[in-house]
């Protein structure tokens, strides 16, 4: 027997949303408009409301976005700019990706689109693999290797998305070749070199030079990310347990859940001290750094110093160095960084130094006797050597 439509309209109540119903026997709330006159039904797969609203946004305007694309399709032009913008939507809405991760991909964006500014308004038919390849050849030698392979890849989704709007047949941006990423040799600086790098940034004359030295400072000496560096309030700041609270949160900048203290060691404690002094009266809540990033001043100083370049991660792999050269055991070491697999990943990376370390410490062990027991040996032999008559008199 058939379902009347009465029968089928009992099974969905309406709710306090527009465009939002609940479909009763499951209790699943399903997203139901039109856009440009088709009716779009979608599960939101959750029973929960609040969640439910938050997903019906994110599908509307993602619906919205991909009937614009098709609509510019049929219409005879497609702009790399219009699938950028679909490509953007479906990554800032997607659940299963960590908000680390979408925040990374969007980096990728804002590189790809500043390295080749003409992109967004071409017509993606228009696009050719040799454009790519000149595009990636370029790229490929001015920045890192991860991040050129990353910026590939976003192009390459991008591209994507218009194949599937069947505005394009083949994605050109497959002919851009990946590079493979070599593991980075870290070349750090030694104490008095880095000394003088800070100073050098310290005292370049922008307004915000002593800021940036401040900064370098703050990760090199309690081995921070840079997100995590920027949202460390004075709150976090205990200086009676002498430690830096780094919190749990992907939204932090950090990439675990798990809060962490990080001890401030001497220089962290003299650099806090300078700065509260320097801002007496500053709410709790403020923000110790008063600048994100500053890699060009550190570019600038390398050049003057005569040191490698450097980058704000590698001032997190500084501080590991010098924990470990000082002879902080390496699971220790791994904590206070955050990582979470007991120091693995850090013996991987600093192994080299722990086994620099064991052999100059491996020099202090003998097996020569002691100058204080070669003495008592002496004695004692001497006195077993006397008369025993003799021996008995010195009896006490």
């Amino acid at each position: 027997m058939k379902n009347t439509p009465t029968d089928q309209a009992s099974v969905w109540s309406k709710t306090p949303f527009a465009n939002l119903v609940r479909y009763e026997p499951s209790g699943v709330y399903f997203a139901r408009f039109r856009v440009h006159g088709k009716l779009i039904r979608k599960t939101l797969k959750t029973k929960t409301l609040s969640v439910a609203k938050l997903r019906l946004a994110d599908l509307e305007k993602h619906e919205r976005g991909v009937s614009a694309i098709h609509t510019a399709v049929e219409q005879g032009k497609l702009t790399f700019k219009d699938a950028l913008q679909t490509y953007q939507d479906e990554l800032n809405s997607n659940p299963r990706l960590k908000p680390n991760a979408i925040r990374y991909r969007n980096e990728t964006v804002k590189a790809l689109v500043r390295t080749w500014p003409e992109l967004k308004g071409m017509d993606v038919r228009k696009i050719t693999e040799t454009e790519c390849k000149t595009w990636g050849a370029k790229f490929a030698r001015e920045y890192s290797a991860t991040l050129y392979n990353n910026t590939v890849g976003t192009l390459r989704q991008v591209l994507a998305i218009a194949i599937k709007a069947g505005a394009i047949y083949h994605n050109p941006a497959q002919a851009v070749p990946k590079v493979r990423v070599r593991a980075k040799e870290l070349q750090l600086p030694e104490p008095e070199q880095f000394a003088q790098f800070i100073t050098v940034i310290a005292t370049a004359g922008a307004r915000q030079s002593r800021d940036c030295a401040n900064l370098v400072r703050f990760l090199a000496y309690g081995g921070f990310r840079k997100g995590e560096a920027e949202n460390v309030t004075w709150n976090d700041c205990d200086f009676t347990k002498q430690e830096i609270v780094v919190r749990g949160d992907p939204e932090y900048g950090t990439k675990s859940s798990l809060t962490r203290r990080v001890p401030m060691i001497p220089e962290m404690a003299a650099l806090l001290k300078e700065l509260k002094e320097q801002r007496e009266g500053e709410e709790p809540v403020a923000q110790v750094m008063r600048v994100q990033e500053c890699q060009n001043a550190m570019n600038r100083a390398a050049k003057l110093v005569g040191m490698p370049r450097i980058t704000h991660h590698d001032l997190r792999h500084l501080f590991a160095t010098r924990c470990i050269e000082s002879g902080v055991d390496i699971p220790t070491v791994s904590r206070w960084l955050g990582h979470k697999d007991g120091g693995a990943l850090a013996m991987k990376v600093y192994g080299h130094l722990r086994d620099a370390h064991s052999s100059a410490m491996a020099q202090k062990v003998t097996f020569a006797v002691p100058k204080a027991l070669q003495v008592i040996a002496v004695d004692a032999k001497a006195a077993a050597t006397k008369p025993k008559k003799e021996r008995k008199r010195t009896i006490p």
